[in-house]
């Protein structure tokens, strides 16, 4: 069965509801816990509902993990959910590639959400080609980098200095040229890998909104293109939950 965000060149007027839980807010409103526990789940799951007013989910992603949670519980409390209907598929929305590992072996996971753009390579040290062998697509956030990569003033960002941030800046607008626009280009970097399902991008302005527009009907870059931005800056590295 081809899953609903399987393929991000095909404009489909199809709505996907997707949500995220593990992030439990104090009663006093004073902030949240991190609580991914089955009873827990399945709360915050008929929560979800009401307040969306459907009858199932389409993704149910947890929102983070740690290497230390109870996994299978976890793992049930999305399984149980699945077989009453309450939801189609489950996920998790994480950058620790220990927690993706342990994932992959013990869940039925049908998505990963991670944090992958030009100045953020660390996904392709190993966890996009494990995420392919084993047919989990990735749902890619922060492709813009902060929007770094879409005209805002560079700054230091994930061990790269400004001038390297500068520096991929300047690539993308090369390679941008006069007909496309650098989001365009930011997000289509992203697009390349054949595991990434869909980039996921924060619009809250109509430009934001044409940009999104812009990248989904975009070409894919070319070979050529890619490599000069590959080439560009040293790919990044995970250094912490490896």
């Amino acid at each position: 069965m081809r899953r609903p965000w399987e393929r991000h060149s095909e404009v489909c007027a199809k709505v996907i509801i997707a949500t995220k839980v593990g992030n439990q807010w104090r009663p006093d409103g004073s902030g949240w816990d991190w609580n991914p526990s089955k009873a827990y789940i399945l709360q915050a799951a008929e929560a979800s509902l009401h307040r969306l007013q459907t009858d199932y989910i389409d993704l149910y992603q947890l929102h983070g993990g740690t290497i230390d949670d109870p996994m299978d519980e976890t793992i049930e409390a999305f399984e149980l959910l699945k077989e009453q209907g309450k939801i189609r598929y489950y996920g998790i929305s994480s950058i620790r590639p220990n927690v993706i590992r342990k994932y992959i072996k013990r869940s039925d996971i049908t998505s990963v959400m991670l944090q992958y753009s030009l100045l953020d390579r660390r996904p392709e040290e190993t966890v996009l080609d494990q995420l392919q062998q084993h047919q989990i697509g990735v749902l890619a956030r922060g492709s813009l980098a902060q929007g770094l990569l879409a005209g805002k003033p560079a700054k230091d960002y994930l061990g790269y200095t400004s001038e390297q941030v500068r520096q991929a800046a300047e690539a993308v607008q090369g390679v941008a040229g006069t007909k496309r626009k650098l989001a365009e280009v930011a997000v289509r970097y992203v697009l390349h890998h054949p595991v990434v399902s869909s980039a996921v991008l924060g619009i809250r302005t109509k430009e934001q909104l044409e940009d999104a527009l812009a990248a989904a009907s975009s070409v894919a870059l070319s070979q050529q293109e890619m490599q000069t931005l590959r080439e560009l800056l040293p790919p990044n590295r995970y250094t912490e939950h490896r």
